[in-house]
C-alpha cells in the first residue's frame, strides 16, 4: 500500500471512530510505528488531526459569526453546485423554507430566476428582496425580532410564527455535523432553536453544506444526524462519511 494510500484510510478510521491509536495503526498496516506516527504529523500538519499520546484525535474546527452576505463569497463554486442541486429537488406548487444560509442566498437567485411556481417562507432579510420581483413567487416572512448579527428573524416570536405553518421541504444550513455523536450544530442558540421549529414545520429536511462541514462544530446542537432526510453537498465525501450516512439513513444528494 503506497503512503498515501494509507493516510486516506486513517483519515477514513478518524472520521468513522473519532481517533486512531499508533500501536492498532501499525498493525493493521504492517509498517513500523515510527512511519505511523510521520503519517499522523502529516495530518496534524493539514489540520485533520490532533496527536495525542500514542496517537492522534479527529481535530474539529470552530466557525466564527460572520455575516452571511461576507459568507456568501467564500468557496462560491462548492455553494453554487449545493444550490443547483438543491434547486432540482424542487416541484412546481411547493412549498418551502429557506433558512438563513449564504448557500440559500445561491439558491433564491436560482428560483427567483426561474419559471418555477412556489410558496417560500423565509426568515432571512438577505434572501427576501432576491425573490420580490419574480410573481411565480409567493413569499411569507415569520417576521419576530431581527437579529442584524444574523441577518434574519430568530426567536421565541420567529418560531411561534413558523409553528403555524406546514411546509413539504425545508432547506437549513448549518456549521457542521459530528458523525460519531450524530449532532448537528450552528454557531448561535437563538438560530439553533429557530432551526429546530423549522424541522418540526417540515415533512422533508434537507441540510445544504459544503464537505468540509463534515469537520467543523458549531456550539450548540439543534438537531440529529437522524432529524435529517437529505444532504446536499458539493460533491461525494469519504467512503467512512458514505458509511455513517447510510447507517444512519440519510440520503446524500
Amino acid at each position: 500500500m503506497f503512503a498515501k494510500e494509507r493516510l486516506d484510510k486513517i483519515v477514513q478510521i478518524l472520521t468513522r471512530e473519532g481517533k486512531v491509536v499508533v500501536k492498532k495503526l501499525s498493525e493493521k498496516f504492517e509498517v513500523s510505528e515510527d512511519a505511523i506516527r510521520k503519517d499522523l504529523k502529516i495530518l496534524e500538519n493539514e489540520g485533520i488531526l490532533e496527536r495525542t499520546y500514542g496517537g492522534g484525535i479527529l481535530k474539529k474546527k470552530f466557525p466564527q459569526l460572520i455575516k452571511v452576505n461576507e459568507r456568501k463569497k467564500y468557496n462560491y463554486a462548492a455553494k453554487n453546485k449545493i444550490a443547483e442541486k438543491a434547486f432540482s429537488t424542487l416541484e412546481s406548487g411547493e412549498t418551502i423554507f429557506l433558512d438563513i444560509s449564504s448557500t440559500n442566498m445561491i439558491l433564491a437567485e436560482k428560483i427567483a430566476n426561474s419559471n418555477i411556481k412556489l410558496t417560500v417562507i423565509t426568515n432571512s432579510i438577505d434572501i427576501l428582496p432576491i425573490l420580490c420581483n419574480n410573481k411565480d413567487i409567493s413569499i411569507i416572512c415569520p417576521g419576530g425580532i431581527l437579529y442584524q448579527e444574523m441577518e434574519g428573524f430568530v426567536g421565541s416570536a420567529t418560531i411561534e410564527s413558523i409553528s403555524k405553518y406546514t411546509v413539504q421541504k425545508s432547506f437549513i444550513g448549518s456549521c457542521g455535523i459530528d458523525l460519531a455523536n450524530k449532532s448537528v450544530t450552528t454557531i448561535s442558540v437563538e438560530d439553533g432553536n429557530t432551526k429546530k421549529a423549522i424541522i418540526r414545520s417540515s415533512k422533508e429536511v434537507l441540510l445544504v453544506m459544503e464537505n468540509r462541514k463534515f469537520f467543523y462544530d458549531g456550539i450548540y446542537r439543534f438537531a440529529d444526524v437522524t432529524d435529517i432526510d437529505t444532504i446536499i453537498t458539493e460533491e461525494k465525501p469519504s467512503e467512512a462519511i458514505l458509511e455513517s450516512l447510510k447507517k444512519y439513513r440519510v440520503k446524500l444528494l
